[in-house]
């Protein structure tokens, strides 16, 4: 599957583009997570690009968010270990999160709110004002982001990553795509 054929679902089944901009954040850490980790860089990418295609189509449900997103993308063709990350990203389903791309998938999903967020919350509203140790701080504060799963992130401790290396490496993926994300 192609990166392109993957942006053409997207823009045909997704309109909310708080949630497109959410979904490149997640294909940018997640392709700078398979380089830090020697995997594949396509396929990964892609995982994260194509996580969420299914939201709107659900409706919001997370009984059925997710199991769609599955079979959406067995049907354009990205591999089985793919689709099965997408399927475990939602902790709806109760299915356990077991291989380095489903763990990658569901710390990098929560990720990207905590730096987004903080990114907000800047007077400039921009990544480059953001550093490591102003994500921290907010991480530290229980009132900040509170949709945001700290535990979710810190699965990137099950990858061999320490937290500020996955923040920084997270942050630095979203930086250079920050035109792309409006920050």
């Amino acid at each position: 599957m192609l990166r392109e054929e993957a942006l053409r679902s997207i823009v045909a089944n997704v309109e909310n583009q708080n949630l497109i901009k959410h979904m490149l954040a997640t294909e940018a850490i997640m392709r700078a997570l398979a380089e830090r980790l020697g995997e594949d860089k396509e396929t990964w990418g892609l995982t994260g690009l194509l996580h969420d295609i299914d939201v709107e189509l659900c409706e919001g449900d997370m009984n059925t968010h997710s199991k769609l997103g599955a079979d959406i993308v067995k049907e354009m063709g990205l591999c089985e270990e793919a689709a099965n990350a997408v399927l475990r990203h939602n902790e709806a389903h109760g299915v356990p999160v077991e291989t380095n791309l489903d763990k990658a998938l569901y710390c990098a999903d929560a990720l990207t709110g905590l730096i987004t967020t903080t990114a907000l919350v800047r007077p400039d509203k921009k990544l480059e004002s953001v550093n490591l140790k102003s994500i921290k701080k907010k991480y530290k504060e229980k009132g900040f982001a509170t949709g945001v799963n700290r535990e979710q992130i810190e699965t990137c401790e099950s990858l061999g990553i320490e937290l500020d290396e996955f923040i920084q490496l997270g942050l630095n993926a979203m930086k250079k795509i920050s035109s792309q994300l409006g920050l």
